[in-house]
């Protein structure tokens, strides 16, 4: 059963019933505990984290109705599965509904059944306590998978995180290449009620138009050249789940209407078929352009635009909250040196001084492969300036719009006037219209770029 086994309580005051019952679930693989009534169960559980509990009704002391109510009292208890000897529709309602227990089987009960019920409570029960460490972690430890910060972006980030999961709404997920859109994505369907389903993500830059349909929505056998096999596509993969739409942009306009009358009537129809096929996923979108130049460009469809954006999630640059950076590297290093069978302490401040210096157009992904990089080097102990590049981090290669490529080319006998605005458009271009980047670039307030752009008549504004 490996280095965790599933464990589970048993109560009941007859002694050979309690052992009966651990002697078969222990046949199964189970770690048992036993307990002679809801009393004594509450003082064992606390040293003995049960996964399931499996208790009589009719005990001494403490008996199992008011067990149930203690539990609930404490929260947090692991799914119950109730046995008893009075099989009434009344006792079933009360157990199961009313006292929060996970379900009822009247004795002599039937192996068969308490095998596979234990198996879904102990499943049930694991799930639950993923999904209370990742909310502690990002609520008391500033930390999303390979994402952390205490920093105000990312604490309001981490915060609508959690408001939004739970619902069923559709999210648009910003951001530029490398922030962590697909991570936020599985966070927010490993914090939902569908976190027990699948969860699908689907490149939309990286297929071509011609087998982006037969992805999504599948294809029946013979249905065009090359289609050997009836094949399910990623809306029926992922359901009753969440599936992600990375690169949203990027899918042609054709293929954007027929996703949105899927995402309208929940139905989808396999490329060749004449049925349909109800289905019930969530759906979240992830873009690195800014929707709004992608909608002016026609690159978006406005209609699905506004039906993905229900609740927008806007990753922030790296360079934006730079003072995270000690803790995403901490959150990163345990991951690199599990990968790598390396022993790395941390950072020493030399490297942590250099990381402030830097810009970081890579973002998250430009840190954990220069973290991977320098771990491979060290080996083990702190990862010192000797083990990044030799011009990492130096001032020269701190980018601006010169370092990445992007040029501005000004002609002969043009105004200061038009060559100022000439520089400005084309360095909201390069910044993705991020108007305090653009400002801190051009040496400007945010103030004297809105008005200026206000002057432009600027689409951007």
């Amino acid at each position: 059963m490996g280095a965790s086994p599933r464990r589970v309580l048993i109560v009941d005051d007859e002694k050979h019933q309690r052992e009966a019952l651990a002697t078969l679930l222990s046949g199964w693989g189970y770690a048992t505990l036993t307990a002679q009534d809801g009393q004594d169960a509450l003082e064992k559980l606390g040293d003995f984290p049960a996964q399931a509990i499996v208790t009589d009704l009719d005990m001494p002391r403490l008996n199992g109705f008011d067990l149930l109510r203690k539990l609930a009292e404490q929260g947090n208890s692991p799914p119950t599965i109730v046995l008893t000897a009075y099989g009434t529709i009344e006792n079933a309602v009360a157990t199961v509904h009313d006292l929060g227990a996970y379900w009822f089987l009247e004795k002599p009960i039937k192996p068969a059944a308490l095998k596979v019920l234990l198996a879904r409570a102990v499943e049930r029960s694991s799930l639950w306590l993923e999904k209370e460490r990742l909310q502690r972690r990002l609520v008391y430890r500033g930390e999303m998978e390979e994402m952390a910060g205490r920093s105000a972006a990312m604490q309001q980030l981490f915060a609508l995180i959690q408001q939004v999961a739970p619902s069923s709404a559709a999210v648009l997920i910003t951001g530029e290449s490398g922030t962590g859109k697909e991570l936020v994505a599985q966070t927010i369907h490993r914090l939902s009620p569908r976190h027990d389903a699948p969860f699908v993500a689907i490149n939309c830059a990286a297929l071509p138009e011609t087998l982006m349909e037969s992805e999504l929505f599948g294809h029946e056998k013979g249905s065009f050249t090359g289609a050997v096999e009836r094949r399910s596509g990623c809306f029926e993969l992922a359901q009753g789940g969440t599936l992600l739409l990375d690169e949203i942009a990027e899918m042609q306009p054709a293929t954007q209407a027929k996703l949105l009358r899927v995402l309208e009537d929940g139905r989808v129809r396999r490329l060749g078929a004449r049925n349909e096929v109800q289905v019930d996923v969530r759906v979240l979108a992830a873009t690195n352009k800014n929707p709004e130049t992608a909608l002016s460009r026609g690159e978006l469809r406005a209609d699905l635009y506004y039906r993905l954006n229900v609740f927008q999630l806007a990753l922030p640059p790296l360079r934006e909250h730079k003072e995270d950076l000690p803790a995403i590297a901490e959150a990163l290093l345990p991951d690199l040196n599990r990968k790598h069978g390396c022993r790395i302490a941390g950072l020493e401040p030399a490297v942590l001084a250099r990381f402030r210096q830097h810009n970081w157009p890579g973002n998250v992904r430009e840190l954990r492969n220069l973290l991977e990089r320098a771990a491979i080097l060290a080996q083990e102990g702190m990862i010192t300036l000797s083990h990044l590049p030799q011009d990492f981090g130096a001032p020269s290669a701190a980018p601006g719009p010169a370092a990445n490529g992007d040029l501005v080319s000004l002609r002969v006998g043009i105004t200061v006037a038009d060559a100022e605005r000439e520089l400005i458009l084309k360095t909201l271009e390069h910044t993705r219209n991020n108007k305090t980047r653009a400002a801190e670039i051009l040496g400007i307030s945010l103030k004297t770029l809105h008005n200026k752009l206000k002057e432009y008549g600027s689409a951007e504004e």
